[in-house]
């Protein structure tokens, strides 16, 4: 492929530069909306025991409506990333972000089991636009440098929704009912949409070389080793992500008979441990490779050792005390933020500006199907077995299989090299030099 390539002084100053305001304001909002992306994904967890008792449905049941979100999330996200790579990613996460907050406003109208899961399946093909955008804006307009922190504090946002939905979602719902819950929410969010059409990111972005090739193709991605690895480990590490989102308030309140209220500030404790360690370790792990240290060594050192921590925390909270059990569990959210702040800069990273948005689809598609595993997987165990011993054991087992995937299957974490040629009429189009 011909490129016409800058300077070696171009990428270091790219590399050393602070963020303006403006990226700033830009990485706030983003932040503000995967907040917001997850209460919403998350609210139905914190109201399933009383949706349960009204509307009069088995674990199994429940575990289906839990899931329903992921069935569409998973399989829309291929079309997010194509469309985030063919048209303004700002413009597709700012339509995505007002189709989901009207989904999640409208569930408080809604009666009956049928209407519940198919608003759940709206709300996943709107959420599925968000990461395939945070990706290719990160790529197209954050310096390298700063990826790391910035994916790290997209992570803690991520931890910070369901934490806010438990502490606040939960009491709010236990003193007024889920279903003003889910309208006034749904009505409040869309005001984001206000400071991000005049926020959003403009131009081209940190366009430092140009060359005369078009995108890969998705076939091109799918051909190389480290994305069939990326997204093995990410369905591995999404299922204890939305085992725990899905069941933890069912556990707590069930099964270790805490009251509402204190399940709320459990899990409120759990994902503000994970939002802190995410930031944390993201700055870090950028301060890291600035001293010298390869990517690949940084990168993977977070995420092996954030899941086996999970995994080994998950297993110990089953087997312990209901106080132990908190701890155990707030470690566990700790571990997974030593993982989460690196997963997203990873694959940015392996597929550079031109292939951000598809890979991302596809990684977070495939890795999300565990969203529709761990929901169903998790209400089918606890029905045969009356217990959640063996569900804490599989999403123990997930945490482990992730970290070896890491560890064996993704390679190097540099940018992959890729081969397709333009034809005569191809437009020169900027990308960044990483």
């Amino acid at each position: 492929m011909r490129e016409i390539l800058m300077h070696s002084e171009a990428r270091h100053h790219s590399d050393q530069q602070k963020l303006t305001g403006p990226l700033s304001i830009v990485l706030g909002l983003m932040v503000v909306s995967v907040f917001l992306n997850y209460i919403d994904r998350g609210n139905l967890s914190i109201a399933a025991p009383m949706i349960k008792d009204e509307l009069r449905i088995s674990a199994t049941q429940l575990g289906m409506l839990l899931s329903a979100f992921f069935w569409t999330y998973a399989a829309s996200l291929i079309l997010a990333g194509w469309l985030v790579d063919r048209f303004n990613a700002n413009w597709v996460l700012a339509i995505g972000f007002f189709l989901w907050s009207a989904a999640t406003g409208v569930t408080g109208m809604l009666h009956g089991f049928v209407w519940l899961f198919a608003v759940r399946l709206v709300l996943g093909i709107g959420e599925s636009v968000a990461y395939p955008a945070y990706s290719r804006i990160l790529a197209q307009h954050f310096p390298f440098s700063h990826r790391g922190f910035a994916n790290a504090v997209i992570s803690s946002g991520l931890a910070c929704g369901p934490a806010f939905g438990m502490l606040a979602g939960g009491s709010l719902m236990s003193r007024f009912g889920w279903r003003s819950f889910f309208v006034v929410l749904g009505s409040f969010s869309l005001l984001w949409l206000l400071p991000w059409f005049r926020w959003m990111p403009r131009g081209p972005g940190l366009a430092q070389i140009q060359y005369f090739g078009l995108a890969p193709r998705m076939i091109e991605i799918l051909r190389q080793r480290s994305a069939w690895g990326t997204f093995a480990a990410l369905f591995c590490l999404n299922y204890k992500l939305y085992f725990l989102i899905t069941w933890l308030p069912f556990y707590l309140v069930r099964e270790r008979h805490f009251s509402m209220g204190s399940m709320a500030k459990i899990g409120g404790a759990i994902y503000i441990g994970q939002a802190l360690s995410a930031a944390l370790c993201g700055r870090i792990s950028d301060r890291w490779i600035a001293s010298g240290s390869t990517q690949t060594r940084v990168r993977k050192t977070f995420l092996v050792a954030g899941m086996l921590g999970a995994g080994i925390f998950l297993c110990a909270s089953v087997f312990a005390s209901s106080t132990l059990c908190v701890v155990f569990l707030i470690l566990v959210g700790v571990s997974f933020g030593m993982s989460s702040a690196n997963v997203a800069v990873v694959t940015q990273t392996l597929a550079g500006p031109r292939a951000s948005g598809r890979w991302t689809g596809l990684q977070y598609s495939l890795g999300n199907l565990s969203g529709v595993v761990a929901p169903a997987l998790t209400g089918y165990t606890v029905d045969h077995t009356g217990h959640f011993f063996w569900a804490f054991c599989i999403a123990a087992a997930f945490c482990v299989a992730s970290a070896l995937c890491w560890a064996y299957w993704v390679g190097q974490v540099e940018p992959v090299e890729w081969k397709r040629q333009s034809s005569a009429f191809t437009e020169p189009v900027a990308v960044e030099w990483i």
